[in-house]
């Protein structure tokens, strides 16, 4: 089943972020089995973060929610909210997809 996880940043998650960088991609890579798609929510003018997204492969939604409580970004209070949300796979086109990271 896919869950998308929708999280909002919170005061100071710019120093949170960074402090807890490391451990973060540590562990979207230990759980990489289950991430189908994962990345930063972007203010308009494509630099300043608000937030992240995480789509996840997972048998439940507990299964979403323990991801989802121990990412260390989480843990550190980066968000100041976190929904998580069942979803079905409807169009799918990779194809389309950017080629980079940035969208282009």
């Amino acid at each position: 089943m896919l869950y998308i996880i929708y999280q909002e940043d919170g005061p100071d998650s710019a120093a949170k972020r960074a402090e807890h960088k490391p451990a973060h991609f540590a562990y979207l890579e230990e759980h990489e089995d289950i991430l189908v798609l994962g990345g930063a929510m972007l203010a308009d003018d494509g630099e300043t973060r608000i937030g992240s997204v995480l789509i996840l492969n997972v048998p439940s939604r507990d299964a979403a929610e323990e991801f989802s409580k121990n990412e260390p970004l989480r843990k550190a209070g980066t968000f100041k909210s976190v929904k998580i949300t069942r979803m079905r796979r409807g169009q799918w086109n990779p194809d389309a997809a950017p080629a980079s990271a940035e969208g282009n």
